[in-house]
């Protein structure tokens, strides 16, 4: 049995890890706010913490989420998390992600919608290089469906989008996803500027 100076030592240790992470997940969504991949109080993002993950908050802004939520792999989950917790907890349970964040960037968004292919292939050589292929899936927001659409592209793939609704990166740190998300925008923005999006749709 631990003694109380033990629980207390454990318990300041946690709550050091929990302000270096809502640090973390502040500048990161500044950076994400500054490129514009998402607006207002939408979009998340999460690194693995053991067995599960912490997760900013439903209604929260990714520059400022005051707080983080951790999520078991399995088992209940708490009402603060992010409605798209699942989409998280598919991705690290097939996958050996340790972050991901997913955006609402208007390019790829836009180009998920007008293409008529199940994905897109990238022109400019950052995009060859580090996503030379991104899916396009479905799946309404914060669905199961979603969730088993978007776990089973990652496990291919560092990053893909969800039609209509925006993309989901990983990587091995926060920074690397959050950069993922970036050149994968990038990459939709050079396709669509160029009409290089293949489209039979009116």
């Amino acid at each position: 049995m631990k003694s109380p100076h033990q629980k207390k030592a454990h318990h300041t240790i946690k709550q050091k890890q929990k302000k270096h992470l809502i640090s973390e997940f502040s500048s990161i969504g500044q950076c994400i706010m500054n490129e514009h991949l998402v607006g207002g109080n939408f979009g998340n993002m999460s690194v693995r913490i053991g067995e599960g993950f912490c997760i900013t908050p439903t209604g929260s802004f990714l520059n400022d989420p005051k707080s983080v939520i951790y999520v078991p792999l399995q088992g209940d989950v708490p009402k603060q998390a992010s409605s798209e917790y699942r989409v998280h907890r598919d991705i690290y349970t097939k996958t050996d992600a340790q972050a991901i964040v997913h955006v609402h960037p208007p390019y790829a968004v836009s180009a998920s919608l007008v293409s008529d292919q199940e994905s897109l292939i990238p022109i400019d050589s950052e995009g060859r290089m580090f996503a030379p292929t991104i899916r396009i899936v479905t799946g309404e927001p914060g669905t199961q469906d979603l969730a088993t659409n978007v776990s089973d592209a990652l496990v291919h793939a560092p990053s893909c989008i969800a039609a209509g609704h925006g993309t989901f990166s990983i990587g091995e740190t926060l920074e690397k996803a959050y950069l993922l998300s970036s050149l994968v925008e990038h990459s939709c923005t050079v396709l669509m500027l160029t009409g290089r999006v293949q489209s039979h749709k009116s």
